[in-house]
């Protein structure tokens, strides 16, 4: 009698383990679906950004649709247009998935390429990063631009900025197709307070700053400045 009882718990037991298993390599499977799929749309965004398409005819940002979340992100940029003086339509800006890009950022030590979006709202820092600070501001202009981006701790957005080091290169590309390279002149953690670094004297160039979650706490930020070569 004891022994069908420990037989039956011992199966129903083996059957749960098996289950969790599964489960458990069907939602790791998802995520690095999920991982990649991120990383080459987004790839495929800046390998599109800044070039001049000339199109019969196109979507402006008013008429963007709302997507149904089963789009891919490369479906989803689309680009205000102005006309040409020969009379054809000229693209002069870039969305993903609904957002405008700002620009485009390269960081070749981490293997990081994305685009830069104008504002930093929940959903849009889910597919790409964005300007924190000043929103509005176009890139590679005078003073100091703080770019935010999440540290999911998987390889996606900012989640390697930690294996950046003083002297390591940025490339930011901007509206106008200007590609700007900067040098990372300082790196270190602060508490997701602080913004006393925002506003800074970068006498007369053009900085950036990298903002984002450290791997031990959400309360930390990890902080990277760099100034236009």
């Amino acid at each position: 009698m004891f022994e069908k009882k420990y037989s039956k718990a011992l199966t129903i037991t083996l059957v749960v383990s098996i289950i969790a298993i599964v489960g458990l390599l069907g939602f790791l499977g998802y995520e690095l679906y999920q991982k990649n799929k991120i990383e080459k749309e987004a790839a495929s965004s800046v390998d599109e950004f800044g070039q001049d398409f000339l199109v019969e005819e196109g979507p402006t940002q008013e008429n963007v649709a709302e997507t149904d979340g089963n789009t891919s992100l490369s479906d989803q940029i689309d680009t205000t247009q102005t006309t040409t003086p020969t009379g054809q339509t000229k693209t002069k800006k870039l969305y993903l998935d609904k957002y405008p890009m700002a620009g485009t950022m390269e960081i070749p030590k981490i293997n990081f390429k994305y685009p830069v979006l104008e504002e930093p709202s929940k959903k849009a820092i889910e597919v790409a990063v964005a300007v924190l600070y000043p929103v509005g501001q176009e890139l590679n202009t005078p003073g100091n631009i703080v770019i935010f981006g999440h540290n999911y701790r998987n390889g996606l957005f900012f989640s390697n900025n930690k294996k950046l080091e003083i002297g390591d290169k940025i490339y930011i590309t901007d509206n106008n197709n200007k590609k700007v390279t900067y040098t990372i002149y300082n790196k270190f953690e602060t508490n997701s307070e602080d913004t006393s670094f925002y506003q800074r004297d970068t006498a007369g160039k053009a900085e950036i700053t990298l903002s984002t979650c450290t791997d031990n706490s959400d309360n930390q930020r990890l902080i990277i400045l760099a100034r236009e070569d």
